[in-house]
């Protein structure tokens, strides 16, 4: 398969108005995605496009639009809605494509273009590739009569509002708890607090009051200290903290603890094959979450398949091995049972459910395995640079694996949404593992 260039681990994303985040791009890949749906010629052909609250939304859903209806799309304009609702609602609506603008957790100064196929689901490497052959080449127009239309959607929050509750057990309700959420000023800002007053928590909502400018700035999941000292300030029972697309979510307990993506996956999962609904008995989760999460599972005779980082690879394992639970340490939690994709809120109603059922507070349920000392560092790079070619380098990765031999894992990859090398290293022995992961930052650092 062709090695793709504006395709990263999620969709195309970069630095709004530099390449590729630039209008005439964005409408050029519009078009091309259009021509890539609508090979037959025919009419009646339908996208949604949703969007998170940065400014240069407004630049790329135009730009999109107008490639889109060039080659005879017609496309139903969501406005700010998760990402998972997209994928929700291109299904629901019969449509033939679903894209979503967002970055996700990055800085409002980023933006990016998520795809989704007419199942939901987003698109496989191979489909990215000939969308991106299409980008390159001439893209034929539509003829004048054969010109899509556009228009507003404005009730797709609420019919994605009214099928998230539909997660949450029907006999279940929230009455009697406190629940901070942190909407990061994104997507979810609206949706996220009516869900849960709707089904009867007492609700202190953060981030909720998006400018354009401040989507994820200090609130959200990758900033959860806000919605921890709310969480103690107000006596919450829980806190819940989304990012800016909603597709993610980070806990926090009564007590201001922070709890990741691994924890809430060991949770369900131990619950749900208790029930008997855990397809495959298996959970599926990137080379990222913790060594503690393997070995909790085990021992409890769960299986656990690791995949390439990115929820898009977890949720091809999960429908290629028929898995239902999967996701993330950064937050990404899919349940195929309700979702095409990773959603925040979704996986939030699951462990509130397990909070009432249960009748344990959040701290009882949010540390259910001891993680093994884990340690990841972040080395920027210049884009054209490559710093894992470097022979000093490849040699500091070989002679820490044999440190590390039998007593630990280490993983070194490139971020594949942004010009970062991740370096994380596990092991019980934390000494060992700050000199590894240090020594090898020091010499990714020198050769960039």
């Amino acid at each position: 398969m062709s090695q793709r260039k504006l395709f990263g681990t999620d969709g195309v994303r970069g630095q709004a108005n530099s390449h590729p985040m630039t209008a005439d791009l964005v409408l050029r890949l519009g078009a091309a995605v259009g021509r890539y749906f609508r090979r037959d010629g025919s009419n009646g052909h339908r996208v949604v496009i949703g969007k998170d609250t940065r400014l240069s939304g407004y630049m790329l859903e135009t730009a999109l639009t107008a490639g889109l209806t060039s080659t005879g799309m017609n496309v139903l304009l969501l406005g700010p809605v998760p990402t998972p609702a997209v994928g929700f609602l291109t299904a629901s609506m019969r449509a033939d494509l679903g894209v979503m603008i967002s970055a996700s957790h990055n800085p409002s100064t980023d933006n990016g273009i998520k795809f989704f196929g007419p199942d939901g689901f987003k698109l496989s490497d191979e489909a990215e590739v000939e969308i991106e052959a299409l980008v390159e080449g001439e893209i034929e127009p539509a003829r004048p009569e054969n010109i899509g239309r556009a228009r507003r959607i404005d009730e797709g929050r609420m019919r994605y509002v009214e099928y998230t509750k539909t997660t949450f057990p029907r006999s279940l309700r929230l009455n009697g708890l406190k629940i901070v959420v942190d909407c990061a000023n994104g997507a979810a800002y609206r949706a996220a607090p009516e869900i849960l007053w709707e089904l009867g928590a007492e609700v202190e909502a953060i981030g909720v009051t998006p400018d354009g400018f401040n989507i994820n700035k200090g609130v959200g999941s990758t900033a959860p200290q806000a919605a921890a000292a709310r969480v103690l300030e107000t006596g919450a029972d829980l806190g819940i903290c989304l990012d800016g697309d909603a597709d993610r979510i980070i806990l926090i307990d009564e007590t201001g603890q922070v709890t990741d993506g691994d924890q809430l996956m060991g949770l369900l999962a131990s619950r749900w094959a208790d029930e008997g609904r855990l397809e495959g008995n298996t959970l599926v989760a990137t080379v990222m979450s913790n060594l503690g999460l393997e070995r909790f599972l085990h021992g409890r005779g769960i299986g656990l398949q690791r995949t390439k980082v990115g929820d898009r690879y977890v949720v091809e394992e999960m429908r290629r091995g028929g898995f239902n639970l999967g996701g993330e340490q950064s937050g990404h939690i899919v349940m195929t049972d309700y979702a095409t994709t990773g959603d925040g809120l979704m996986a939030g109603l699951q462990f509130l459910a397990a909070m009432v059922q249960s009748g344990q507070p959040a701290s009882s349920l949010t540390r259910v395995f001891d993680p093994c000392p884990q340690l990841l560092k972040n080395v920027r790079y210049a884009t054209g640079a490559d710093p894992l070619d470097s022979d000093q380098v490849k040699a500091a990765i070989r002679a820490a694996e044999s440190d590390l031999q039998g007593q630990g894992r280490l993983l070194i990859r490139k971020s594949g949404t942004e010009p970062l090398i991740r370096v994380m290293a596990e092991a019980e022995d934390e000494g060992l593992m700050t000199r590894i992961v240090d020594g090898l930052v020091g010499e990714i650092q020198a050769a960039v």
